[in-house]
């Protein structure tokens, strides 16, 4: 198998990335099979701070288990929030995750700013 088909075998047809904080990433990836059916592949993505380097776990799950799999995740998630953790504001995450991304779009645009003023080539 040639490079280029090996390379196209691998790439997502869909692709969310979820930021959690400054080391870790959660990717979710729509995939298809040879076969032309679809999978989800799910990656956490782990910043190595001494060596720069990554880690990376990932779990396939395929159609027969999608929901399944939805409904204990989403058991599971509704069990913390309401039987063990009630009064915490789950909601506090998305807010600094919220002002995270909108401190780094003003710094980008800050960036950009200076390069677009700096002729001196």
């Amino acid at each position: 198998m040639d490079n280029d088909s090996n390379q196209k075998r691998f790439e997502s047809v869909f692709s969310k990335k979820v930021r959690a904080g400054k080391r870790r990433t959660y990717f979710f990836d729509v995939r298809q099979t040879k076969g032309e059916d679809y999978y989800v592949t799910l990656t956490e993505s782990t910043r190595n701070f001494e060596d720069g380097g990554y880690s990376r776990h990932k779990i396939f799950l395929y159609k027969e288990d999608f929901n399944r799999f939805v409904d204990a995740l989403q058991e599971t998630i509704d069990h913390i929030k309401n039987e063990l953790m009630p009064d915490y504001d789950y909601d506090e995450f998305t807010k600094r995750q919220e002002e995270f991304e909108k401190r780094r779009a003003e710094e980008d645009a800050q960036k950009k700013e200076g390069d677009d003023d700096d002729m001196s080539w």
